[in-house]
Order: structure tokens, then C-alpha cells, then sequence
């Protein structure tokens, strides 16, 4: 993968923090519950690395407006709980991190700030991204439209072209494709390495190998 390499735009949920499994079993619960049961698979194809937003239109589709606002509002309220008690960071990240010294890096996160300031806060990863931490709320499409990427491409003062984008979700790496960026599509999570291969992109499974491939 050619460089130079400007900025590295790292996806928060299941690159950075270890939530997607936490999510996945909260939207199990809440399709048995509210009529629409939906396998793992399922959930991973449908949800996994796309807005809030997204969700809910695909839910309202199915259950209808007031089901999905009980469901938004059973998500956000189950999710925080468990991400209280049981999250964690990524395996091997904070050592990742820890090697990229000046290298300018930022997030860029379908999530919204409060719920990434909860997950990176109770991780210990916030304070490494205060200031660079950018979102899918303030941009008119997400993932995999590009909007997001570019958007924090143009805060962080860096050419698409000199970024990489770390993401672990089929439609992030659409988004850096349709970015103009390079991605690390990270497989050691629930997304199968086969939905992140595909052009301008690297898939690697364990987070340890993300230096070498940075060149650190």
C-alpha cells in the first residue's frame, strides 16, 4: 500500500472499543421482543457499522414509527448498561496506538459523540482523540456514503488521498473507497474478512499487526 501517509481515521465501535458484541446481543433481544427476530448474521449484515439513523429507518420499515422509537430508546438505555459493566478496548489497540507517535490520527464514528464519549471514557481511550473526534450526526449521509471520512479529512487538514482509514464494518470500508482512501479492513471482530476485501484495502485480524502495516 503506497504512502505517504498523512492521517490514520480510525472507526471507534469494534476498532477501538470492543462494543459490537454488546450490541449485537442488545438488537437479539430487542427483535425477539418486539417482532422482529433477527439471527447474529442477520444483525452484522444489516446494522453493524451504520448510523443510528440508518437503523431506525430499517427498523420503522419493519415494525412501524412507534416500535422503532421504543426500539432507539430500549438501545440506547441496554447498550449504556452493558457498556458500563462489560466494556473493554479493542485487544491490542492501546499498544497500537502507542506507536504511532506524531503520526496525526483522528476518529470518525457512525456513533454519536455522547455514546463515544462513554465507550472511549470507560476504555481509557478518550483522551488520546479529545478534539479529533468526529461523527456521523454531523454530516448529511453516513457510512458507506463518504461523507464522514471527508469531512474529518477536511478538519484534520489532510488530502483524501494521504489518509487511511481503520474499520471493521463492510460499509466503512465502502465509505473510504468511495472516500478516495485507503483502508485496513480489521477482521478479528464479528464482520467475515470476505465483506472488507476488495479494492485499496489491506484485511488483517489481529491488532497487533496494524504498526507494521502503518510502516511504524
Amino acid at each position: 500500500m503506497a504512502l505517504p501517509l498523512d492521517l490514520v481515521i480510525f472507526d471507534c465501535d469494534g476498532v477501538l472499543v470492543d462494543s459490537e458484541p454488546l450490541a449485537l446481543r442488545v438488537c437479539v433481544e430487542l427483535g425477539a421482543e418486539l417482532g422482529w427476530p433477527l439471527t447474529e448474521h442477520e444483525i452484522v449484515d444489516r446494522f453493524l457499522g451504520r448510523s443510528e439513523q440508518a437503523v431506525r429507518l430499517q427498523v420503522a420499515e419493519r415494525l412501524g414509527e412507534a416500535l422503532a422509537e421504543r426500539w432507539g430508546e430500549e438501545y440506547r438505555a441496554r447498550l449504556a448498561a452493558v457498556i458500563d459493566a462489560e466494556l473493554t478496548e479493542v485487544a491490542g489497540v492501546s499498544a497500537a496506538l502507542d506507536t504511532l507517535g506524531p503520526l496525526p490520527h483522528c476518529i470518525a464514528s457512525s456513533g454519536g459523540h455522547d455514546k463515544m464519549r462513554r465507550t472511549l471514557s470507560r476504555t481509557g481511550l478518550y483522551e488520546r482523540f479529545a478534539g479529533r473526534i468526529f461523527s456521523a450526526t454531523e454530516v448529511a449521509r453516513g457510512k458507506p456514503e463518504p461523507d464522514l471520512f471527508l469531512y474529518a479529512a477536511e478538519r484534520m487538514g489532510v488530502a483524501p488521498e494521504h489518509c487511511v482509514v481503520v474499520e471493521d464494518s463492510q460499509y466503512g470500508v465502502r465509505a473510504a473507497r468511495a472516500a478516495g482512501m485507503r483502508s485496513f479492513g480489521y477482521a478479528g471482530g464479528l464482520t467475515p474478512a470476505e465483506w472488507l476485501a476488495g479494492p485499496d484495502t489491506v484485511v488483517f485480524h489481529d491488532m497487533r499487526e496494524l504498526p507494521a502495516l502503518l510502516g511504524r
